[in-house]
């Protein structure tokens, strides 16, 4: 079963009714192939996400599924395929212009990533560092200030990781992930480990920010809770290709006993 993808749009002149224009590709991933040893992780994966969508990839534990996200960001290199990030096919980038585009994606590791010995103001102020963007330290105070507030902790920017609960953590890494204001997120579980209020929590954060900064991600996730409030639509990874495309409601009322073992 593979359900249909976003249609294009159009207007209707002759009614008057102006329908909104035809959805952006922003990440366009073809034929992708790739294996460990004798392990086939991904047979002819397809995927298209447009501006300003949430894409949820659902799959069984051990399916390799935040594999394809590292290819996304050109962490690992497919056997075969393409993958198209905002104009530029990543598997065919030199070292200098996959840092370009890496500038232009943020990436929420699923343990956060946050460095012990760094206060959470220098965690944050490393991305602007690292990307060697020439500013200011008013201009540098000034965004740790926003990032932090999108996250609701500015009083924490002196405090070391260790002095954060866990859903603190995630909000510092939400919060440094979103300092380049990048329009693509890819989430690796961002919801790994957390109580459920505190994953409900999270899950709000990101339908806050997606609006506020108009971003468009894939978020890996088997948190079926997640996968429910945040996905726009939910793509089925299953013997390495997409099994299914849908919205959660479309998947939800599936027949494929396939398709229905992850909604029971």
């Amino acid at each position: 079963m593979e359900t249909a993808k976003a249609a294009d749009s159009s207007t209707d002149q002759k009614k008057g009714t102006v329908i909104a224009p035809a959805a952006v590709p922003v990440i366009t991933i073809e034929h992708l192939y790739m294996r460990f040893g004798p392990n086939i992780v991904l047979q002819g994966f397809n995927l298209t996400v447009y501006k300003e969508e949430n894409v949820v990839v659902l799959g069984k534990s051990g399916a390799w599924k935040s594999v394809l996200i590292k290819c996304v960001m050109g962490l690992l290199k497919p056997d075969k395929g393409s993958i198209n990030v905002l104009g530029d096919d990543v598997t065919m980038l030199n070292d200098d212009d996959l840092i370009k585009v890496r500038s232009k994606v943020g990436f929420l590791f699923q343990v956060n990533a946050l460095y012990d010995s760094m206060t959470v103001r220098e965690n944050l102020e490393f991305p602007l560092r690292r990307h060697w963007i020439d500013l200011l330290q008013i201009e540098v105070d000034a965004m740790v200030k926003e990032a932090l507030a999108n996250v609701a902790l500015e009083h924490t920017a002196e405090m070391m990781p260790s002095e954060l609960s866990g859903g603190m953590l995630k909000r510092i890494a939400l919060a440094r992930t979103l300092i380049l204001k990048p329009e693509i997120i890819l989430y690796d579980e961002p919801t790994t480990g957390l109580d459920p209020v505190t994953a409900r929590e999270i899950d709000q954060l990101i339908l806050q920010l997606q609006k506020k900064y108009q971003t468009s991600s894939i978020i890996i996730s088997h948190d079926m809770n997640c996968v429910k409030n945040i996905a726009d639509r939910v793509i089925l990874l299953l013997e390495g290709k997409c099994y299914a495309d849908g919205t959660y409601d479309e998947l939800a009322h599936a027949t494929d006993q396939k398709i229905k073992q992850f909604f029971e």
